[in-house]
């Protein structure tokens, strides 16, 4: 199949099968700002794991609150945590400046998640009515 323009080629396999598209450097500049959001959006329907990962949000610290202000287990909350992954721990992990481990989520049904600082790993404290079982997930690198 012949070019359609010096600035926008079809490409092709060998049996034929559409491969992609290459545009010259000025055609290029000429549409990117159009082009590329539509392209990013499509992109992460065809491959989610692309998708950015969102900015950081705070600390969920008023959940946390809110846990300790129900806490009705048969043991009184523990602040340590340690990641398995890398060794990084700390006895209290409110009061490390820079902080060790950030607070992912709490909330009322027992779940404490953080992350940890050093190795990106997910700790996981499930705490049940008379004991609390700790977790450390590896972090899986997207895309």
């Amino acid at each position: 199949m012949p070019p359609i323009s010096s600035h926008l080629l079809e490409l092709f396999d060998a049996a034929g099968a559409p491969r992609g598209l290459l545009l010259s450097p000025e055609l290029w500049a000429k549409v990117r700002d159009d082009v590329l959001p539509r392209l990013m959006k499509a992109l992460y329907v065809l491959d989610p794991a692309c998708r950015p990962e969102p900015e950081e949000r705070p600390e969920p610290m008023a959940e946390w609150e809110t846990l300790l202000a129900y806490w009705d287990f048969t043991y009184p909350p523990a602040y340590d945590v340690s990641c398995a992954h890398c060794g990084a721990s700390t006895t209290d992990w409110r009061a490390d400046a820079p902080r060790k481990f950030r607070l992912r989520n709490a909330n009322l049904g027992g779940l404490v998640t953080f992350q940890c600082q050093t190795c990106k790993s997910l700790v996981l404290k499930k705490h049940f009515k008379k004991h609390l079982t700790v977790e450390c997930l590896p972090y899986v690198e997207r895309c």
